[in-house]
């Protein structure tokens, strides 16, 4: 039986890396989908991906542009009637160290990594609450836990996450709101191979990443969302403010 069927389903950043592959998994599982971008030529083909179709919805958006969100959620809960499952996948970063990092470059970060987030968060909640049950995925890194370097507002914005995470957990669990962070380590995406192309030597920051994982490779984006399937299923039901690491190991080397 699929475990999210007639689920309906809001993934952010969905039109590729981990959000894709996510959106790709829940709707062989029966999920509902409606696909949030600001990527138009992205989000098309993902969607197209997908089927198209009743089961799954195209939304341009900015995350962090608070009108644009409010919208997106409206036109959900318009087609669908309800939203069962979120999943905040959308990020970016600018790899500088903090000295070098201008407030513009900071606040752009944040406005879609954080702000981004809560502003998603916030507009899906009332409908998780009406309906006394719902899920929540955030995603960190696991540079949130274990540092890096050259990647200081990244790293904080995930640092954030985290505990945005705990608190939203214990502000909503009596609401039947479960929420948990999936703290992935270097995955095979577009946000990384951007990332590593900054590097002076990329080749080199490249072996240099896969080597610092105990399993030695980056991981895929669908073990990333196999991982996010268990924090939108009722198979984890008693699971809320946990911090599930699919990091190749990364934190324990």
């Amino acid at each position: 039986m699929a475990r999210l069927s007639g689920l309906v389903v809001v993934i952010t950043g969905g039109a590729s890396g981990i959000g894709f592959a996510t959106a790709q998994l829940f709707a062989s599982e029966g999920a509902v989908l409606a696909v949030l971008d600001r990527d138009k030529s992205m989000l098309d083909s993902a969607i197209s991906a997908l089927g198209g179709g009743r089961a799954a919805l195209a939304v341009e958006a900015d995350v962090s542009n608070p009108t644009l969100v409010k919208q997106a959620v409206r036109a959900v809960l318009e087609r669908f009637g309800k939203i069962d499952v979120l999943m905040t996948a959308a990020a970016i970063s600018i790899g500088k160290r903090l000295g070098d990092t201008e407030p513009g470059d900071w606040d752009a970060v944040f406005a879609v990594n954080v702000r981004g987030t809560y502003l998603c968060i916030k507009e899906i909640l009332p409908a998780m609450i009406r309906a006394k049950k719902g899920a929540i995925i955030t995603v960190a890194s696991q540079l949130a836990l274990a540092g890096g370097r050259q990647s200081a507002a990244y790293i904080a914005s995930k640092g954030a996450i985290l505990s945005l995470t705990r608190s939203v957990a214990l502000d909503y669990a009596a609401d039947g709101v479960r929420i948990n962070v999936l703290v992935p380590g270097a995955i095979e995406t577009p946000l990384l191979e951007r990332g590593l192309a900054r590097a002076e030597d990329p080749d080199s920051a490249r072996q240099t990443s896969r080597a610092r994982h105990a399993m030695g490779r980056f991981g895929s984006p669908e073990e990333v969302a196999r991982a996010a399937l268990f924090l939108a299923s009722d198979e984890s039901s008693f699971t809320t403010g946990a911090e599930l690491r699919v990091d190749g190991g990364w934190l324990t080397a």
